[in-house]
């Protein structure tokens, strides 16, 4: 039950990760808005909420003398993904606060640089120096209180780190994989050739280099032929 828990929790913990890094990826792009900065924060909180929670409960549970030699294993492969779920977070956190200061919303629209899409190039010059030299007012800026915790936020995940390397020690190369290597792939192979669509299609190329042999020989025979009645012409002659 503990071990279900454990993976839930997890589970949970990932695919809002995976959810923060496709966010992330959008900012400053044509769907960058307010709701995706809200969305950004949000999302990144219950991130670092799912982080505590498994931290908490992993770390209780490694150091638990009772356990037995299997379930220490298994625990310690899911610190070893918590961890590495951990450093994702830490640097798609450091990466929107990058692009939040690169790409604040509060841009006047006519300060937008149309790149390519309306204007001649004397257009798009001027806009680009009107950026340039623009000076935005911190009181007004709605990023300005969003990036400044998630400054804070990025300090308290790396001392959390810490404290996890310092409490829970497990090296990445002391974990054995639950799977032998190439396993995935050995498996999508198995899978490939067990489909009958595959095997006909198997199938149908066999005879298909098969015809394309016996043409050949075919076409070799009829050339050596055709040699051998040209040298007799000639010596007839």
């Amino acid at each position: 039950m503990l071990r279900e828990e454990c993976k839930a929790l997890l589970d949970a913990f990932n695919k809002v990760t995976a959810c923060y890094r496709h966010l992330v990826l959008t900012v400053g792009g044509t769907s960058d808005s307010q709701n995706l900065r809200e969305e950004l924060k949000k999302t990144r909180q219950k991130a670092q909420e799912l982080a505590v929670a498994n931290r908490n409960k992993l770390t209780s549970t490694l150091k638990d003398k009772s356990l037995s030699k299997d379930d220490k294993a298994e625990f310690e492969r899911l610190w070893v993904i918590f961890s590495t779920c951990m450093d994702l977070l830490e640097t798609d956190m450091r990466r929107a606060l990058e692009l939040g200061q690169e790409f604040p919303l509060n841009i006047p629209k006519k300060h937008l640089i149309q790149t390519g899409m309306s204007g001649g190039t004397s257009g798009v010059a001027a806009r680009a120096m009107s950026v340039q030299n623009m000076k935005y007012d911190a009181d007004r800026n709605i990023d300005v209180m969003d990036l400044k915790d998630l400054e804070e936020e990025i300090h308290q995940v790396d001392q959390m780190m810490y404290e996890m390397e310092m409490n829970i020690n497990v090296p990445q190369w002391t974990v054995e994989a639950k799977q032998n290597l190439g396993a995935e792939l050995k498996a999508t192979v198995s899978a490939e050739a067990s489909t009958p669509g595959l095997a006909l299609v198997e199938e149908r190329k066999a005879i298909c280099d098969l015809s394309k042999l016996l043409a050949g020989v075919v076409f070799s025979a009829v050339l050596i032929i055709a040699i051998v009645l040209a040298v007799c012409v000639v010596k007839l002659s």
